[in-house]
């Protein structure tokens, strides 16, 4: 599972799509918001914790269908399928790959890029926080997302939509304990349920997209 885990990683990197394409979607996501709306603080300030949530959450979709493209193509994946290691372990190693080159990057960077949105000083941690509790279950559905159109051609675009409404969870609850963290009314609540988002969908997705890779591979 580690030799696998690294494969990939050294593949996302030496391609450069998730890395590189994620965190530069992000950042023009977030520069080009008070361009849109104005540099005015009392506006941009009370819709900083959405804006960046909303960025990271699509930045994330652009190399989802990257998962198990790569190993579809070249045929790598059948043979994972008949390798004596199990696929929800594959499942879950695929899910932490793309977090490791697009969740955590997109997580570090969103305090920095929080400056240009005039976000609120307490709200920094509560957005580093939440990032951070939030976006491994982007991964794994995303990887869910992924199993579901793999081999199908352009499947980007039903990638996104059968995607996104699984997002809408881990959006609310995120953006919600920034903006609770920022007023100072109690982010603990929010951040829970965030939490438990992330635990519930690395409980059973895996299962899931072990199920539908095989079904997918007959």
């Amino acid at each position: 599972m580690i030799a696998l885990l690294r494969r990939d990683l050294a593949l996302a990197l030496r391609a450069g799509g998730g890395f590189g394409l994620g965190l530069a979607f992000f950042l023009i996501v977030v520069l080009l918001v008070p361009f849109g709306v104005g540099p005015d603080r009392t506006i941009l300030q009370p819709i900083a914790p959405g804006i960046l949530w909303v960025a990271a959450l699509l930045a994330a979709l652009l190399s989802l269908d990257r998962i198990f493209a790569l190993d579809h193509e070249d045929g790598s994946l059948t043979l994972l399928a008949t390798a004596p290691v199990p696929m929800e372990g594959v499942a879950v190693m695929k899910a932490l790959a793309h977090w490791i080159t697009t969740g955590l990057p997109l997580t570090l960077v969103a305090p920095l890029l929080g400056f240009f949105l005039n976000m609120a000083p307490a709200a920094y941690p509560w957005l580093l926080l939440s990032l951070a509790l939030g976006t491994p279950a982007l991964s794994m559905i995303g990887t869910f997302g992924a199993a579901l159109t793999v081999g199908l051609r352009r499947g980007g675009l039903l990638l996104s939509l059968l995607v996104l409404p699984l997002y809408i969870p881990t959006l609310l609850f995120g953006a919600e304990a920034v903006r609770r963290g920022a007023e100072a009314t109690g982010a603990q609540a929010p951040l829970m349920l965030l939490a438990a988002v992330t635990l519930g969908t690395f409980a059973a997705l895996p299962f899931a997209t072990a199920t539908v890779l095989r079904i997918n591979l007959r």
